[in-house]
């Protein structure tokens, strides 16, 4: 009888940082030229950003700055989302569930490979900043 008197047990709890049940890439966005990446303020706002991206695996690749915003919030909170996009933004599919990481430089070439196989533009190094930093993307369930 006590056992029933019981509270109900809380799901275990998402650590940061750590992966969740991994899904494949889908295909709504496999092989897109663009993809929006949400990232969240600390206020709970959601910010949407378009993105080129490369794909490997099951994984998603980005470039962007390290004193850009979107660093800034992976930094504080690796939980983002993914959608497929237009150039401008324009959401053009589902969202799903994401984790970001950010790649130590070790892990830079394999990232950028990923890019440039996409985007030729992104073979012209000159017009990149030395403040790039590559992120790996995961949908997770």
């Amino acid at each position: 009888m006590e056992a029933a008197a019981r509270e109900p047990r809380l799901p275990a709890k998402k650590v940061p940082g750590a992966y969740n049940k991994l899904m494949p890439i889908p295909p709504e966005v496999r092989g897109r030229k663009y993809i929006s990446l949400a990232t969240m303020r600390k206020n709970g706002a959601t910010v949407w950003t378009p993105l080129w991206f490369g794909e490997d695996d099951d994984n998603l690749y980005v470039m962007t700055r390290s004193d850009s915003g979107k660093y800034k919030r992976i930094r504080n909170n690796p939980r983002v989302r993914v959608a497929p996009c237009t150039m401008r933004g324009k959401l053009v599919g589902p969202e799903f569930a994401a984790e970001a990481r950010i790649l130590p430089a070790e892990e830079w070439l394999r990232a950028r490979k990923t890019i440039e196989r996409k985007y030729w533009l992104t073979r012209i190094t000159f017009l990149w900043s030395k403040k790039n930093v590559y992120l790996e993307i995961r949908i997770s369930s």
